[in-house]
């Protein structure tokens, strides 16, 4: 996609819209300009916060989950949100100050969580995980909450009820405090967009645990849960703050379902921790030293029922053989069942877990500059990036926050961007828009 063609799209947008108060334009909202005189891009660097804001909330709820808070964090939203109210401040400059203290923010949260996973499920380790089925009863467990899985999997033991996860809880097997559960059988399906299909074909009981479901179809309605943050219309509802994580329910409905029949699949790899990468330090040092590792591409994010997501899938086809793939969130179901191989024993697609595990990847990122004795912007890696909800926001400005340059952005701008926002972030971070696969991954290499 050429510079011009995404000026032009930016500019076709709505410049501004906001009804936030009883002067907003014929008491429908401000299109243009605001009654109170806040411009345009004012306004859509308030959405963007907010936006952030939503997606370290996700991280928090989760970690409130496991019994901790952070108060200075919760100080932090609670003056991002107060300063996005009505004629509070007109400033610009504020607001991009506010969305960078938000990818720090958004950086501790996540940290938090991640340390809070490991000591309570063990360092994730490599692990390949079914696709298939087994004969018997099921219950499938989608969304991102390990807490849940946990403890469905706890009050399923020993009853004959098999447990598999859908999408974003696939990184969940490398949990050796999760893999322990045998029952805990396999991931079915892709990403969230597939839901529909997946939860009409399988005779399983379904449990929503968080953000990425879907209004369900009649076909399984009637056997559908949603518990914490997650509800939906006509689904029954498991309060876990009222009544604690009783998932009885669940088990009696996946118990009077007929059985599933046993499916051949193939096998995921999933688990690639920190600390398991980082072993591998040493080799992976003399593999670029040797030229055997040109190149690193992070090539992670959200998932979208676009055609323009086949773009991910298309770039890591089309990627050299002395290059290796790092993966991570619901994106990556776009090609984590290609068979790449290895370089030396070093895998060239490494899955590092679901979107709550973009720490990892900073953390990595963080880890191989100093192994190289460089900075994050010099090493032999690009950030190749899909998003689509708020929590790939507060992450790309976790990314800014650390100075981060050079990301790749797609499958399109982000909505609150228009050509002022994005002028700033081409000229400060050197953010692009992707085009197509050969023409980035060619210009990602001759650099």
């Amino acid at each position: 996609m050429s510079l011009e063609k995404d000026n032009k799209n930016i500019e076709n947008r709505i410049d501004m819209f906001c009804y936030q108060c009883s002067m907003t334009a014929r008491g429908t909202g401000c299109t243009i300009r605001g009654v109170c005189g806040k411009e345009a891009t004012l306004a859509r660097l308030q959405d963007n916060l907010i936006f952030s804001l939503k997606g370290i909330s996700a991280y928090l709820y989760h970690a409130r989950e496991l019994g901790y808070v952070d108060q200075e964090i919760d100080g932090f939203i609670e003056k991002a949100l107060y300063s996005t109210g009505t004629n509070t401040n007109f400033d610009i400059g504020s607001f991009i100050d506010l969305a960078i203290e938000s990818g720090m923010a958004n950086l501790k949260a996540m940290q938090l969580l991640k340390t809070l996973h490991i000591e309570r499920y063990g360092e994730p380790q490599p692990t390949k995980v079914r696709t298939g089925t087994v004969r018997g009863h099921g219950i499938i467990v989608t969304g991102h909450d390990l807490k849940v899985l946990e403890e469905i999997l706890k009050q399923t033991e020993g009853t004959g009820i098999n447990i598999y996860t859908h999408s974003e809880l696939l990184p969940a097997h490398g949990y050796p405090g999760l893999n322990k559960y045998k029952h805990l059988i396999g991931n079915l399906g892709k990403s969230w967009t597939d839901q529909k299909k997946i939860f009409t074909k399988y005779s399983a009981a379904i449990v929503g645990t968080s953000n990425c479901i879907m209004l369900p179809t009649d076909h399984y309605r009637d056997r559908m849960f949603t518990t914490g943050v997650a509800r939906l219309p006509g689904v029954q509802y498991i309060d876990v703050d009222k009544n604690g994580y009783d998932f009885s329910s669940v088990i009696d409905k996946a118990k009077s379902l007929p059985e599933m029949e046993e499916e051949k699949g193939i096998e995921l790899m999933t688990g690639f921790s920190k600390s398991v990468i980082l072993s591998l330090a040493g080799t992976i040092k003399r593999l670029v030293e040797e030229g055997k590792i040109r190149h690193f591409f992070l090539v992670g994010g959200c998932d979208a029922p676009l055609s323009s997501m086949e773009y991910y899938t298309e770039f890591v086809k089309n990627i050299p053989k002395d290059t290796v793939v790092l993966t991570l969130a619901c994106g990556k179901f776009r090609f984590n069942d290609l068979n790449l191989g290895d370089i030396e024993g070093i895998p060239r697609i490494i899955d590092i877990g679901q979107c709550n595990d973009a720490i990892v990847g900073i953390d990595l990122t963080i880890e191989l500059a100093k192994l190289f004795g460089t900075d994050i912007n010099k090493l032999p890696m690009t950030l190749i990036l899909s998003r689509m909800e708020q929590k790939a926001v507060s992450i790309f400005w976790t990314l800014l926050a650390l100075g981060v340059k050079n990301i790749y952005l797609g499958p399109n701008a982000p909505a609150w961007v228009n050509n002022d926002i994005l002028k700033v972030l081409r000229e400060n971070y050197n953010i692009r828009l992707i085009s197509n696969p050969e023409k980035d991954i060619k210009d990602i290499l001759k650099e």
